[in-house]
C-alpha cells in the first residue's frame, strides 16, 4: 500500500479546503465588489433614485430608501475589496450578511420573490463563508495576523 506523499491533497500549497474557500471567498468578493463599482460609475444619484422610484409603491418611505441607497454602492464596493483581499474578512462578511439583511427585508416589502430566491443564494454564501473560517488561508489576513507583536524598545 502506497503512503500519500505530504503534499496529496494540496494545491498551490493549500489543502482542498482551503483552496475551495479561496476560490469562493475571491469570486464572491469579486462580483460584490463589481456590484458597487458599476453604481458608483453609474452615478450614486442615479442608483438612488432609481431604487427611490422602485419602492414608490412599497411600505417603505422614499425618505428611508434613499440614504440606503446611497451608502450601498460604496459599502458593497468595500465589502467587495475586502473579501477579495482577504482582509478583515470576518467583519466583512458580516456587514455583507446585514446588507443581505436589509436587502432581502426591501425586496419582501415589495414582493418580489425571485430575486428574493437570488438574495438568500447570496446570504447561504456570506454564512458559508463566516462558518467555514477556520480555511481562510490564502488571505492578508494570514499576513497581518501572524506579523510578529512589536516589542517595546527597553530604555538602558
Amino acid at each position: 500500500m502506497r503512503t500519500p506523499s505530504p503534499e496529496s491533497g494540496r494545491l498551490f500549497g493549500l489543502t482542498d479546503g482551503e483552496a475551495g474557500y479561496a476560490l469562493l471567498r475571491i469570486t464572491l468578493g469579486l462580483n460584490i465588489l463589481l456590484h458597487g463599482v458599476v453604481r458608483l460609475v453609474g452615478g450614486p444619484g442615479a442608483f438612488a433614485d432609481g431604487l427611490v422610484k422602485a419602492f414608490e409603491t412599497s411600505l417603505l418611505p422614499g425618505a428611508l430608501v434613499r440614504p440606503f441607497a446611497w451608502v450601498l454602492p460604496f459599502a458593497e464596493t468595500a465589502v467587495g475589496a475586502l473579501l477579495l483581499l482577504g482582509l478583515l474578512t470576518r467583519h466583512a462578511l458580516a456587514v455583507g450578511g446585514l446588507l443581505m439583511l436589509a436587502l432581502v427585508f426591501g425586496t419582501a416589502l415589495r414582493s418580489e420573490w425571485e430575486m428574493l430566491s437570488v438574495q438568500m443564494l447570496y446570504v447561504g454564501l456570506y454564512a458559508a463563508l463566516l462558518g467555514t473560517a477556520r480555511f481562510n488561508a490564502l488571505a492578508l489576513d494570514r499576513l497581518r495576523l501572524s506579523a510578529p507583536a512589536a516589542t517595546p524598545r527597553s530604555v538602558p
